[in-house]
C-alpha cells in the first residue's frame, strides 16, 4: 500500500504557485496511480522527462546550463502545461529545473522520483552516505524502493508513462554519467524519444558522438555502454546543440514533442 502523502515546506514561500512538496512512498508500480490521484495528477497530459548530471556538474557547467532551463525548458513546460519528471533531489539538473520553475513563477507540476533509502526528509533522515535532500521547488516527489542511485531509472520511465497516458512524452538528456545511461535505456524501453543536448559534456556528448559514428560515418560503436542503445534505438535519439537560440530551441522541442 502507498504511504500517506506528506507535505513538506522546505523553504520560505516566495511563489504563490508553490505550496510545498507532496511526498509519498510507493512499494509497487500499481501504487503509483493512487498517489497521482491523491495529489491532483490523475489527469494524463504531455510529459517531459529530464535526466542527466547530478553531482558531476561543475560550477561552470551549471552556469552554462542555467540559461537552458530558465529560457527554454521551464518556459516550454509552462506554456504547454507539461508534467515534468526528474530525480527530484537538490543537485545538478534537478536543482536547475526546480530553480528555473521558481524563477519564472511557473505552475506546471514538477515531479521527482528517487529511492527512499537515499532521500533525507526533515522528519525522516536516512543513514546512507550518498543520501541527498529534496529540491525544494518541486511540487511532488515519489519515493520508490531502492538502495543505490540508478534504482529509480525504471520508475522514472514508468511513472512518466502513467502521467502521459495516451499523450506524447519525451526525455531530455543533459550531461550525465552511468545513472543517465540507465535512464536512457529505460526511456528507450518505453519507446520514448530522447533529445540529447549536445555540448553539455560527459555521457550526452558521448551519445552524440556515437550517433555521428553510426549514422553519418557508418562506423560501429565501440563503447559497450552505448552500443546497444545506438544500434537498436537510433530512431528514438535526436541531438540538439546547446548553443541554439532559445526561441529556435523551444520550437524544435515543440515539434518533436507533437510528432
Amino acid at each position: 500500500m502507498p504511504s500517506p502523502v506528506q507535505i513538506y515546506q522546505l523553504q520560505a514561500v516566495t511563489n504563490a504557485n508553490h505550496q510545498g512538496v507532496q511526498v509519498g512512498l510507493v512499494e509497487h508500480i500499481d501504487d503509483v496511480a493512487n498517489f497521482l490521484d491523491k495529489t491532483g495528477l490523475g489527469v494524463a497530459c504531455m510529459t517531459l522527462v529530464i535526466v542527466g548530471g547530478a553531482s558531476g556538474l561543475d560550477d561552470d557547467q551549471q552556469t552554462q546550463l542555467d540559461g537552458l532551463f530558465r529560457r527554454v525548458l521551464a518556459p516550454l513546460a509552462q506554456e504547454m502545461q507539461l508534467y515534468v519528471v526528474d530525480g527530484g533531489t537538490d543537485a545538478g539538473v534537478m536543482r536547475l529545473m526546480g530553480q528555473a520553475r521558481a524563477a519564472i513563477n511557473g505552475d506546471f507540476p514538477l515531479i521527482g522520483v528517487a529511492p527512499q533509502a537515499l532521500v533525507n526528509l526533515p522528519d525522516q533522515p536516512v543513514s546512507h552516505p550518498d543520501a541527498s535532500t529534496l529540491e525544494p521547488n518541486h511540487t511532488h516527489c515519489i519515493l520508490v524502493p531502492g538502495e543505490q542511485w540508478g534504482d529509480e531509472s525504471r520508475w522514472i520511465s514508468e511513472i512518466a508513462t502513467y502521467l502521459s497516458g495516451k499523450h506524447e512524452s519525451m526525455t531530455i538528456l543533459i550531461n550525465g554519467g552511468s545513472v543517465t545511461v540507465r535512464d536512457a535505456y529505460a526511456s528507450v524501453a518505453a519507446g520514448r524519444e530522447i533529445v540529447i543536448i549536445a555540448g553539455t559534456g560527459r555521457i550526452a556528448d558521448d551519445i552524440v558522438n556515437a550517433l555521428r559514428y553510426k549514422v553519418v560515418e557508418g562506423k560501429s560503436v565501440d563503447d559497450p555502454r552505448l552500443a546497444k542503445l545506438i544500434d537498436t534505438s537510433d530512431e528514438l535519439l535526436t541531438a540538439i546543440d546547446l548553443d541554439n537560440r532559445p526561441a529556435d530551441f523551444i520550437q524544435d522541442l515543440k515539434t518533436l514533442l507533437m510528432e
